[in-house]
């Protein structure tokens, strides 16, 4: 397995580097100090297993590089590495296809915790309370109303959501980030019967939209310690 790490400061790419190659002999680093850098290896090197992303780069911004990223690998699952922890910044980075959020202040152990699980076919996110912090500007008030009363922390496992079959095969393809027309064609339903599983499904997790859809069903996961269930075998597919 090939990890490619962007980040703008050696010592921060030293001490990623170390940790990721003691995920075992069989995975290979490579590092970019730059976006500019880490866009010339991802066209030179097509075995690049898993991106790490530093969201502050000196010549681009993190975000634009996800995007840029996720619509020119779609195959390629990106994780955000970023010194901020701040609710905005993991909702924004699932929302735009990351598989995962980790803050550099988190543990060796949480970082290699993260991305086996991302390894596995999950989408990891930190332990997160879903309040005042999320978004501040007025524009954004409907996202923090949302995800302060969304409950992530007290939703029931997956095994509890009462999720009919075909609801599980909605869920997982939900988190892949396909449409509902994507959706429908793959399950040979209606879009409008599409529609009525999603809806079932976000009432079940208690949100209101498909990133909270990712986050609530990634922290029970992380809460019940284990990885995506039998049903969920789309998501070890891309996201996006």
């Amino acid at each position: 397995m090939k990890v490619l790490l962007i980040d703008d400061h050696p010592l921060i790419l030293a001490a990623l580097q170390s940790v990721i190659q003691g995920l075992g002999d069989h995975v290979e680093v490579a590092s970019a100090s730059s976006g500019r850098a880490a866009r010339e290896f991802l066209q030179a090197d097509s075995t690049v297993d898993l991106v790490l992303l530093d969201l502050h780069l000196g010549d681009a911004d993190g975000f634009d590089l996800l995007a840029e990223f996720r619509s020119t690998y779609p195959a390629l699952p990106v994780v955000v590495i970023s010194a901020s922890d701040r609710t905005s910044d993991v909702i924004r980075s699932i929302d735009m296809g990351a598989m995962g959020f980790v803050p550099k202040r988190a543990s060796n152990e949480t970082l290699v915790d993260a991305l086996q699980q991302v390894i596995s076919g999950g989408v990891y996110v930190p332990p997160m309370s879903m309040g005042s912090d999320v978004i501040g500007s007025a524009a954004s008030q409907p996202v923090q109303h949302e995800a302060a009363s969304a409950g992530f922390q007290t939703t029931p496992s997956l095994s509890q959501l009462g999720l009919t079959p075909r609801q599980t095969d909605v869920l997982a393809l939900l988190l892949k980030g396909q449409p509902n027309k994507l959706i429908a064609r793959e399950l040979g339903l209606s879009v409008e019967t599409v529609k009525d599983h999603v809806a079932a499904v976000l009432r079940a997790l208690n949100v209101s939209s498909r990133t909270q859809a990712v986050i609530a069903v990634s922290q029970m996961l992380q809460i019940q310690g284990t990885s995506a269930p039998d049903g969920f075998s789309a998501w070890q597919a891309v996201r996006r």
